[in-house]
């Protein structure tokens, strides 16, 4: 599983792209993305998805 971005509520702020361990969150267009064969939920590296404890907006949450 991977976590995602609501571009609707994503303020492009960039605080998720900095904390990211696995460097899978990129800026395109006008929001930011989040690369899913990436993403590992920060397993190993922290114990909760640092972009979703950072955003702001609440725009992360687990993809479905």
């Amino acid at each position: 599983m991977a976590m995602s971005i609501n571009a609707d509520d994503c303020t492009a702020c960039g605080a998720c792209e900095s904390e990211c361990p696995s460097k899978a969150i990129r800026f395109k267009g006008a929001v930011y993305m989040i690369d899913p064969k990436k993403c590992t939920e920060c397993q190993g590296a922290a114990d909760a998805p640092q972009c979703d404890e950072v955003c702001p907006s609440g725009a992360i949450s687990k993809a479905a």
